[in-house]
């Protein structure tokens, strides 16, 4: 079965650096684009960046262009998210997700704090 598991969150000061990853099984890791989303305390979930399946193309939320990179290792089917010049407002549990078919499977997340 597809199964996401996210890592690499934590606590980090304001203008810090993190590296999310997300770890990928059960399904042809190459073939498919993937995502990561964020949801903030009492906000909705929103869509970060997206690559596709080869690496070569990547999209980002306007907030974090410039200061987050999407990529991807296809030999260990694994997606990151390096997260640089972090704000308190990037505060929230960031998900990785894939659509295989008409399934869309979410990771359980990582959270990610921002503070001083």
């Amino acid at each position: 079965q597809v199964e996401l598991v996210e890592s690499g969150g934590g606590l980090v000061q304001p203008g810090g650096s993190l590296r999310l990853s997300c770890a990928a099984s059960g399904f042809v890791f190459r073939w498919y684009a993937l995502s990561w989303y964020r949801q903030a305390p009492g906000n909705e979930r929103e869509l970060v960046a997206t690559i596709n399946y080869s690496g070569s193309s990547t999209n980002y939320k306007d907030s974090v262009k410039g200061r987050f990179t999407i990529s991807r290792d296809n030999a260990k089917s694994t997606m990151y998210l390096q997260m640089n010049s972090l704000k308190p407002e990037a505060t929230a549990v960031y998900f990785c997700t894939v659509l295989v078919g008409q399934s869309g499977y979410w990771g359980k997340g990582t959270l990610v704090t921002v503070s001083s």
